[in-house]
């Protein structure tokens, strides 16, 4: 239900507002000065706002400059009965979502309550959705273990040159992370960085992706289409989990790298790229290229440079860093104020088993935010996260 704040020194207005509002299915507070309409509206979550300018003691504008001040987002609608254009615009500056004068129209008042609702919950949806992409946009390596900082010095060496690496390590372990430091610390960060993930795509499908297709290629292809090396243009491409590619892929990816050119799925024309190419796996390729599952020569390309990344029970000492850095992140996510772990709590996420390395860890933090209290116990990491 849509709550409104009516701030205002004059009880027939309060009682006009009110009873209007709430024929609208609207929920109403009221507060006859300035100071109890502050102390309401920092209080409790309001939709919309509707505040006298000329009060006692306090006046509308300072109750306004207060409420921007202490980051309140709530829509303000100003009102007024000695309004001039300067008072109206002085509002609008400061932040009022609209200034309205007395004698209010009452249709025109409701059309701006309705419209300042839809804004506000306009602003709420886009905070949530940032919220949600926050997570995508976090590329820091968290870590101070020994193997975190061989890492990071790695990336900090060979970030500036174009050589081809290949990253190293189990499911869940942070490989992407590694490649976008790379690609965020190289010449190339203002270009695109496209990640393909070659265990996702059907062997069939795999050249199309990779390479593009022409209008009329196969069936489907019913316009022309670039491939991802394509849209990599003065980037870096990541191919996760190239261990999975099939062996014909493969071939046309030795192509990409030896010559920097690639050809779309029935087309003849060579198209030249320019990018830089980071591949990730969770397989032993030796011992794939002894079973015959994938080309040396394409190995040695792409591991010009070899960084493998530890799994977690590898890093133990780096589980209270990971944990407090997933727990602000998820709360932020969620929406609730900061929650903490009891020291306790953090030691028994070190004894556990994270055979899903990062990602499972991330998973427990998510789980614990949600059922626990402000403070995580180590009773409730016990209970809750199931420690192997």
């Amino acid at each position: 239900m849509t709550k409104v704040l009516i701030i205002d020194d004059e009880r027939p207005i309060r009682s006009v507002l009110r009873d209007i509002l709430e024929n609208e299915k609207f929920k109403v507070d009221d507060a006859e000065n300035g100071k109890l309409g502050l102390d309401l509206a920092l209080k409790n979550k309001y939709d919309v706002i509707l505040c006298d300018i000329k009060m006692p003691e306090m006046d509308g504008i300072e109750v306004l400059d207060k409420l921007q001040s202490e980051g309140v987002e709530t829509p303000i609608i100003m009102i007024s009965g000695h309004g001039t254009i300067d008072t109206a615009v002085d509002a609008l500056q400061k932040g009022a979502y609209d200034f309205i004068q007395k004698p209010l129209d009452l249709n025109r008042t409701l059309v701006s309550i309705r419209n300042a609702f839809e804004r506000s919950d306009l602003v709420e949806e886009t905070k949530t959705l940032k919220r949600k992409l926050s997570k995508n946009k976090i590329t820091e390596i968290i870590g101070e273990s020994e193997g975190i900082e061989q890492i990071k010095e790695m990336i900090h060496k060979v970030a500036a040159s174009d050589a081809r690496v290949l990253v190293t390590g189990g499911n869940g372990t942070g490989k992407e992370l590694v490649a976008r430091q790379l690609h965020e610390k190289s010449n190339r960060a203002k270009g695109p960085f496209i990640e393909v993930n070659c265990a996702a795509i059907p062997a069939e499908l795999i050249e199309s992706e990779l390479f593009g297709h022409e209008k009329g290629a196969f069936t489907s292809a019913v316009k022309q289409r670039q491939g991802k090396f394509e849209q990599a243009q003065g980037g870096t491409i990541f191919l996760d989990e190239i261990g999975d590619m099939s062996l014909s892929a493969q071939a046309k990816v030795l192509r990409a790298l030896q010559e920097n050119k690639i050809t779309r799925v029935g087309g003849d024309k060579d198209i030249s790229v320019d990018v830089r190419v980071v591949a990730a796996t969770n397989k032993d390729l030796v011992k794939e290229i002894a079973d015959n599952k994938f080309r040396e020569d394409l190995y040695h390309r792409l591991a010009v440079i070899l960084i493998h990344v530890p799994s977690l029970n590898d890093r133990r000492d780096d589980i209270p860093l990971l944990a407090e850095h997933f727990l602000k992140i998820i709360c932020e996510e969620q929406g609730v104020a900061l929650k903490e772990f009891e020291p306790q709590a953090l030691e028994e996420l070190k004894q556990a088993n994270w055979t899903g390395n990062i990602r499972e860890l991330r998973n427990i933090i998510e789980r614990l935010t949600i059922l626990c209290d402000q403070k995580i116990t180590a009773e409730e990491v016990i209970r809750y996260a199931n420690p192997k």
